[in-house]
């Protein structure tokens, strides 16, 4: 299928909800303390993939090389041109009145070949000039360390299943640490580890697209989450006392809704599968991967014939090493699922074989306005508690929730999605007694949306891609999210029904 075709079939999948608007609004308000921001992440808006130093990284090597990877053929190159109009993103979020804006560093436009020697003195005054600009405008900067951009060279070595990442990722932090902590309070070692080995290593949805499930992504979850815990080591010990910083690790999350009354346990399983994989280690009491992983993962291998499960061990020092290495929960959101028992077949490896459920959305869901996910606020609010009562009550700060588009300036799907979730949001914390601190909407504009290109948009503001101007021009969510953060409260919105 070419990408014109699929740009096409994606908007005729928008057609398959009927969406009818009624009056809503919350009774509840955010706190003067409660954070209301936006969130970006470098390769999606910044472009000048090869100047002023920056090296070539993971997706610019698939999107070169195998351009039809992509919906539209499209690429990071220049993006929204942020690398160049920083300040005229600095504007936007001044004109919304953000509390705080999470964006990424390039690790290739530190380090461009990846190996933390002679960082890149542009690539460094960069994030300097927009931390500055940021702070200039009283708006906290929030920074992640790394988001999906890996520098190839690095993937040449094998990327995150070889062991090596963990003292090439330390040094990087520790670059960035030690040129950033004056400066930023709230640190984010890794975002969405899930995306970045179960569908870059396991499958082929993301760069580096190896497919190798059942193999590749436990390789990389493990040394993903050493990285992680010596890095938070690293800043405990060192660079917490220069800001009275906080750093935490962000992890994706759906929720997974029983599809009858008797597959709890299947929807249990699948939590534990696609949340504690990276939660358990980090934020349970016993530390470790979830018993269930290591029983199902276990079971399987022993079944294919192998000595030894596919699945890494832990050592018990790692296992206290890694325990407790997050002052916060990040947490990504966009939709719910339901979940049933599937049986395995022991001529398949795969984490989807391991897991053994299969996931779908309930028809009477409303969708997106691109067809992507379903609507469910529900399940916001019962993902937060679930998170809540199964790793003792940590602080939580939502980096990211929103639905795409296909780039309408009227977006009433979007302001019905914000509005919906803000409420399930305020539900949480003032009938569940949730900890959650902050909430970031994704994302403050238009972007490369990985493999779909420019065919989706989540944005706040429209973008042009093709103006080389790239002109950014507020949507109605922007207006609507505009006055969530002045009043402290969510207004009326159009509700889906």
């Amino acid at each position: 299928m070419g990408p014109n075709n699929k740009v096409i079939l994606l908007r005729l999948i928008s057609l398959i909800s009927l969406i009818t608007y009624t009056e809503c609004a919350s009774n509840y308000t955010f706190s003067s303390d409660f954070l209301l921001g936006t969130a970006t992440s470098s390769y999606q808006i910044e472009g000048a993939w090869n100047e002023s130093g920056k090296g070539g990284n993971i997706w610019d090597f698939i999107t070169h090389n195998t351009p039809e990877y992509v919906y539209d053929e499209s690429n990071g190159d220049i993006a929204c041109d942020s690398y160049h109009k920083y300040e005229e993103d600095v504007a936007l979020l001044k004109e919304l009145g953000v509390d705080f804006y999470r964006f990424s560093v390039s690790w290739s436009r530190i380090y461009p070949n990846g190996y933390p020697y002679n960082p890149n003195a542009e690539g460094i005054a960069y994030y300097n000039n927009l931390i500055d600009a940021l702070l200039a405008q009283n708006i906290t900067p929030m920074l992640t360390m790394y988001h999906w951009d890996l520098p190839q060279r690095l993937q040449e070595l094998g990327g995150w299943t070889n062991s090596y990442m963990v003292q090439l990722f330390t040094e990087y932090a520790r670059t960035l640490l030690e040129n950033y902590s004056d400066r930023i309070k709230y640190w984010i070692t890794i975002n969405e580890p899930y995306q970045i080995c179960n569908q870059g290593y396991g499958e082929i949805a993301y760069a580096p697209a190896l497919g190798m499930s059942g193999r590749a992504d436990y390789l990389c979850a493990h040394n993903l989450l050493k990285s992680h815990a010596e890095v938070y080591h690293l800043f405990n010990d060192t660079y917490r006392s220069k800001n009275n910083a906080t750093m935490g690790i962000t992890l994706s999350a759906s929720w997974y809704e029983p599809g009858s009354s008797e597959e709890e346990e299947a929807a249990e399983r699948a939590r534990q599968f696609r949340i504690g994989l990276y939660a358990n280690p980090i934020f349970s009491t016993n530390g470790d991967y979830p018993q269930v992983m290591k029983d199902y993962i276990g079971n399987q291998s022993s079944a294919q014939g192998l000595s030894k499960s596919r699945l890494p061990q832990f050592t018990s020092d790692e296992i206290e090493y890694i325990k407790g290495t997050s002052d916060f929960f990040g947490l990504n959101h966009y939709t719910s699922r339901l979940t049933r028992n599937s049986p395995a077949s022991n001529n398949s490896v795969s984490f989807d074989n391991d897991l053994q459920t299969e996931q779908w959305f309930d028809s009477s869901w409303p969708m997106d306005a691109a067809g992507r996910n379903a609507i469910v606020p529900w399940g916001f609010r019962k993902l937060l508690a679930w998170i809540k009562n199964t790793y003792n009550s940590p602080v939580i700060h939502v980096t990211e929730n929103g639905c795409p588009d296909f780039g309408e300036l009227e977006d009433n799907v979007r302001v019905s999605y914000y509005g919906s979730y803000l409420e399930a949001l305020l539900e949480a914390i003032n009938e569940d007694y949730v900890d959650v601190q902050s909430y970031a909407a994704w994302s403050l504009m238009d972007n490369f949306e990985w493999r779909y290109g420019y065919v989706y948009r989540y944005g706040l503001y429209y973008v042009n891609m093709t103006d080389p101007n790239r002109p950014r021009i507020a949507k109605s969510s922007a207006a609507f999210y505009q006055d969530v953060i002045a009043n402290r409260v969510v207004g009326s919105y159009p509700s889906l029904s």
